[in-house]
């Protein structure tokens, strides 16, 4: 009798290269999940992760390309039917954060940028995903999970409110798409970071801010990328299955 090998699930973390998108690539390749790695302009993290997830049991394809250009979301997912030919879930991980600044320090070039990675990125993303996974093009359904901040309630004052309004955009986001892909196999959530030690602040030009701000936090700490992507593995996974429209606070309690 001839045995069939059940192919392995095949998910799509963008901003993969560091910090939460590299951790949950590895965390969902050790969950059973093969993975597309996608980057914008650091290979060598990249293939790093690419090293993290063959190690946990995966295979991977990388994915250079910049969310914020249709033309090169177009690409990942035409590599992914050429390579895999399915996919099964989405992290719509990548986005940007600027200098700290208020209100008026904010150009609209900056206003426009922070908007086309973080929110029209996703709504892209998502869209190719939603044509390949969802039952109503004749998918078998999938996952998708977004990734917010706590900047999306707390506002983001006198930092980054573009950063958090994008974020809260995010959040909108996720509860109308998941309404209106629940009939069609298609679960849409998203994890709301808190403070999280990754270089996402450096980024911001306040490196030390998570180490700063861990004495005034409820649990005396900030949390790490590895704590976020176990929340994301698990909504993506079949262990989330009855979970969707809903927003998984990854804080410590803040």
């Amino acid at each position: 009798m001839m045995t069939v090998t059940k192919k392995r699930p095949v998910c799509l973390v963008t901003g993969a290269s560091t910090g939460i998108g590299a951790a949950t690539a590895e965390l969902a390749a050790r969950d059973g999940f093969d993975v597309v790695i996608n980057y914008r302009s650091d290979q060598a993290g990249a293939e790093r992760t690419g090293e993290a997830v063959q190690a946990a049991g995966g295979s991977f394809l990388i994915c250079q390309a910049d969310v914020s250009k249709p033309d090169d979301i177009e690409k990942i997912f035409l590599a992914i039917d050429g390579h895999f030919g399915q996919l099964d879930a989405l992290i719509n991980n990548a986005g940007i954060v600027d200098l700290t600044t208020r209100l008026e320090g904010i150009s609209p070039q900056r206003l426009a940028n922070m908007f086309a990675v973080n929110v029209t990125g996703s709504f892209l993303c998502a869209q190719k995903a939603v044509e390949r996974m969802s039952k109503a093009f004749g998918g078998p359904g999938g996952s998708i999970v977004n990734v917010s901040s706590k900047a999306a309630v707390l506002g983001g004052p006198n930092m980054y409110i573009d950063y958090a309004a994008s974020k809260g955009a995010i959040e909108t986001f996720t509860k109308g798409l998941a309404a209106e892909q629940a009939q069609y196999g298609v679960r849409v959530n998203a994890v709301r970071p808190g403070v999280i030690a990754t270089d996402i602040h450096a980024k911001g030009g306040a490196p030390d801010r998570a180490v700063e701000m861990a004495p005034d936090l409820p649990m005396g700490r900030a949390g790490t990328a590895h704590e976020v992507a176990e929340g994301i593995v698990w909504l993506m996974s079949n262990r989330a299955s009855y979970v969707t429209g809903a927003i998984l606070d990854v804080t410590g309690g803040r």
